[in-house]
């Protein structure tokens, strides 16, 4: 179910989203209403699913982990059992950052970070293409991001 949302939502919304570590007093000071009010839409907000957590942004280079690979996965069976087990797989994949189940011919998109080539290169013929199911695994490293904006409004 969508969610409604007022302008003052709004407003929450896009400072969380610039800056999720500052206080109640200097959000309630941004969208221009008073603190306690604030702190009751903050976590209405957070009990309707709108807003589902808080996280650093953490550049994967400055760490070492220098390469990004997508790798697109078609199984052999798309049977509910056979997507579930795939999809258990992935999660214990520490490579793989996100993971997007697809309409068509591809059937999962993974987005996958490594310190190295090589490592990816274990990671794929290891991992992806041992995996039960899996029928073709195409793979693409990337050359550098040229946007990066996990803000929504």
């Amino acid at each position: 179910m969508k969610a409604r949302l007022d302008a003052i939502d709004w407003k929450i919304l896009r400072e969380l989203q610039g800056d999720g570590r500052m206080t109640n007093v200097e959000l309630a000071s941004r969208v221009g209403i008073s603190a306690p009010p604030c702190l009751r839409r903050v976590r209405a907000l957070e009990e309707a699913g709108v807003i589902q957590g808080y996280r650093a942004l953490i550049d994967e280079k400055t760490l070492g982990f220098d390469v990004t690979l997508f790798a697109f996965i078609s199984l052999t069976s798309q049977s509910e059992a056979e997507i579930l087990a795939f999809e258990a797989r992935v999660k214990n994949w520490p490579l793989v950052r996100e993971s997007w189940m697809q309409s068509g011919e591809i059937d999962f998109i993974l987005k996958c970070v490594a310190p190295d080539l090589k490592t990816c290169q274990n990671f794929v013929i290891e991992q992806l293409t041992a995996t039960p199911n899996v029928g073709q695994v195409r793979t693409s490293l990337t050359l550098r991001q040229v946007k990066n904006e996990p803000v929504i409004v």
